[in-house]
């Protein structure tokens, strides 16, 4: 789902950035940004996005989820 080619870089090179810019991205493409002319914290709140951003909004708060945990130091952070 990563929408950047190979030697573009993103501004922030904090932990879950690929998936946050991948959620805005596909936020902001979908019909509710677009034809509705809702924001996307909108539609997020409204639950009126494809099931694609939902899958990469659950992806994020996984990511963020596991900044948090101590067992995932290990492990490494979700996401990428």
């Amino acid at each position: 789902m990563m929408r950047y080619e190979g030697n573009e870089k993103l501004a922030d090179e904090t932990a879950c950035a690929g998936v946050r810019a991948d959620l805005k991205m596909c936020l902001l493409e979908s019909d509710c940004c677009r034809l509705d002319r809702k924001t996307p914290r909108q539609c997020l709140q409204d639950n009126n996005v494809p099931p694609e951003c939902q899958v990469l909004r659950n992806t994020f708060y996984e990511c963020k989820r596991s900044l948090l945990d101590n067992r995932q130091r290990f492990r490494g952070h979700k996401g990428y």
